[in-house]
């Protein structure tokens, strides 16, 4: 059986480091934020560069579609990768989604990705692509928290990398986990 996994964390605490590893390992990569992109440009819904126009569409879409639709409308592309590759999912955010998952696909591991606070909002201020200001992130770490219950995944992951040290250090303890759930 080929492996799945999601890779959960507060934004800036570096997801996308493990999520882009493991693509360059040869794994899958499917971005749930990819859906919202896709969505809009079919809708003519033009991307804004505070990020206020895809924070509303999600909203709308999980208003409309319930809070687990994005691991809804991404299952037939997971199913479909798996038949031939090990999958990450990268940006699992709520306990919806995960519950949804989990009910499907029972290899699914979390992973949960832990950085310093202070080292998150600076890595956030300073990206190139979606940068906030610190009020703006701390807005956001708490509306994803409180409305979408992204503390769940957070919580009840299989494994932690904490990423405060070198992308090497962040490399070996991926390697590490990736090691222990096995092939």
């Amino acid at each position: 059986m080929k492996r799945l996994i999601a890779i959960v964390g507060m934004s800036g605490s570096g997801k996308s480091i493990a999520t882009d590893y493991l693509e360059s390992n040869g794994w899958t990569k499917l971005y749930f934020g990819g859906i919202t992109y896709k969505l809009m440009q079919e809708q003519g819904i033009e991307r804004t560069l505070d990020g206020k126009s895809e924070q509303l569409f999600r909203e709308k879409l999980r208003k409309e579609h319930g809070p687990e639709c994005y691991a809804k409308l991404l299952e037939p592309d997971i199913r479909k990768s798996l038949k031939k590759n090990d999958v990450v999912l990268d940006g699992l955010y709520s306990w919806y989604e995960y519950k949804y998952l989990i009910e499907r696909f029972k290899n699914l591991k979390l992973i949960c990705v832990v950085t310093d606070k202070e080292v998150r909002y600076e890595r956030v201020a300073n990206r190139p692509e979606r940068p906030f200001d610190r009020n703006a992130i701390k807005h956001r770490d708490l509306t994803v928290i409180e409305n979408l219950y992204k503390g769940g995944p957070i919580a009840f992951a299989d494994y932690y990398i904490f990423n405060n040290g070198t992308v090497e250090e962040y490399h070996k303890r991926l390697d590490e986990i990736l090691e222990s759930i096995g092939e």
